[in-house]
C-alpha cells in the first residue's frame, strides 16, 4: 500500500479474527471428528494513519486489541482483511524474548536477531560492542542463551531492538518496567534519544500518567474498536469516567 508523504502507518478496515478451539470434546464430538470452536474479533474494521515523528500512547482495558494492533503493524502477525502500510523500520520491543535460540551464545543471538529485525551482518558488527554493554550482560555473552535468566534475555532483546536504527519504535509495559531501576532509566533514556531524533515512537500502556506526559495523542480501545483519538489529557480523562461510569460494568 502506498503512504502519503509525512506520514509512517496507514491502516484501512484492518480486521484480526483468532479462532478459539475448546478443550475436552465429548465422546460424539470425537467419534464425529468436530470440535466446538469460537470466532474471536480482536479488531475490527481499524483506520489508523499516524505521521511520521509522532509519539502515540494507545490504552484501554485488557482484551481490547492494543497488543493485537502493534503485532499487526510490526508484521508478528497479519491482518484476517484490510490493508497495512508502514513506511521505514519496525522495532518492536513486544516479545522481546523471540527470535533468539536458546542453543546460540549470547553474542550469535545478537547477530540472529539482529538480521531478523533488518540490520546487515556489517551494521550488527560495528554495534557490538555498543549492544553488549547497554544490556549489561559482558560478562555472560559467550555462554548459551538457555543459561540466562527471563530479565537477562529481555535485556538483551531490547538492546538488540532499540540499537536496529529503527524508523518506528513500537513497546509496551514490559519494556518499559523491565529491569531494575537502573536499567528501567536506561530504558528511559533510549526513548528520549528516539524522540529528539524525530523517530516514530507508538507505547501502548496502563500507566496513564506517563502517557499524558510523553504522547502527543492517545488512542483509546475497546472491545478491538478504536473509540476515541486525540489529545492525551482529554482522551485519558475520558476512557477514566467511562471506566468508572455505573452505566458500564466490568467483571
Amino acid at each position: 500500500m502506498k503512504i502519503k508523504k509525512g506520514f509512517a502507518i496507514k491502516l484501512i478496515d484492518v480486521s484480526k479474527k483468532y479462532i478459539l478451539h475448546h478443550e475436552k470434546p465429548t465422546l460424539v464430538e470425537n467419534i464425529f471428528r468436530f470440535r466446538r470452536k469460537e470466532e474471536i474479533w480482536a479488531l475490527k474494521d481499524i483506520n489508523l494513519e499516524i505521521k511520521k515523528g509522532e509519539k502515540i500512547g494507545i490504552i484501554g482495558d485488557n482484551g481490547s486489541g492494543k497488543t493485537t494492533l502493534l503485532k499487526i503493524i510490526t508484521g508478528i502477525t497479519s491482518p484476517t482483511k484490510g490493508e497495512l502500510g508502514v513506511n521505514g523500520r519496525v522495532a518492536a520491543l513486544i516479545d522481546l524474548e523471540a527470535g533468539f535460540h536458546p542453543e546460540l551464545t549470547g553474542e550469535e543471538n545478537i547477530y540472529l536477531n539482529g538480521m531478523l529485525l533488518g540490520m546487515s551482518k556489517e551494521e550488527i558488527k560495528q554495534k557490538f560492542t555498543d549492544i553488549v554493554k547497554f544490556s549489561g550482560l559482558e560478562k555472560f555473552i559467550d555462554t548459551p542463551f538457555h543459561t540466562y535468566s527471563s530479565g537477562m534475555r529481555l535485556r538483551l532483546g531490547f538492546s538488540v531492538a532499540a540499537h536496529s536504527n529503527p524508523n518506528i519504535l513500537l513497546m509496551d509495559d514490559e519494556a518499559i518496567f523491565l529491569g531494575d531501576r537502573k536499567f528501567q532509566n536506561k530504558i528511559q533514556d533510549k526513548i528520549k534519544d528516539f524522540y529528539k531524533l524525530g523517530k516514530t515512537v507508538i507505547i501502548v500502556s496502563h500507566w496513564l500518567e506517563y502517557l499524558e506526559k510523553n504522547s502527543e495523542k492517545v488512542i483509546l480501545m475497546k472491545d478491538g474498536e478504536i473509540k476515541k483519538i486525540g489529545i492525551p489529557k482529554s482522551t485519558i480523562s475520558y476512557y477514566k469516567n467511562t471506566r468508572f461510569s455505573k452505566k458500564i460494568q466490568y467483571y
